[in-house]
């Protein structure tokens, strides 16, 4: 007699009971709608039972990447794109040797009341 590991005789793997009711496919459900900055809109399904507070108030908006609220009349704003900055940028932001040495002076005089303490 040949027997195939655990399988019961008359069974097909993958059947059963479970079915789409069992995984929760039929359970009552609310859409709630979430736009970002452009105007996109995406529909999210939540258990009808779910308190308010639960449901989120934002989302990460998949097409955009942006941020998406509830709120279509206030969406969140749009990231801001910073510049690319330059390394002489950075350089003319650098403060004079003035101000380091009054910070460094201001830094030690810290320190040396709190030592003293």
């Amino acid at each position: 007699m040949a027997t195939g590991g655990n399988a019961i005789r008359g069974t097909r793997v993958g059947s059963g009971p479970m079915g789409e009711q069992d995984h929760g496919y039929h359970a009552d459900r609310i859409a709630v709608s979430y736009w970002d900055g452009l105007g996109n809109e995406t529909v999210r399904y939540f258990a009808a039972g779910l308190p308010e507070e639960e449901i989120p108030e934002t989302i990460d908006h998949p097409q955009s990447g942006l941020p998406a609220g509830r709120d279509k009349e206030n969406p969140p704003a749009l990231a801001k794109a910073e510049p690319y900055k330059t390394h002489l940028a950075y350089v003319k932001e650098r403060r004079t040797d003035e101000e380091a040495v009054q910070l460094l002076e201001d830094a030690l005089t810290q320190l040396r009341e709190r030592r003293g303490q």
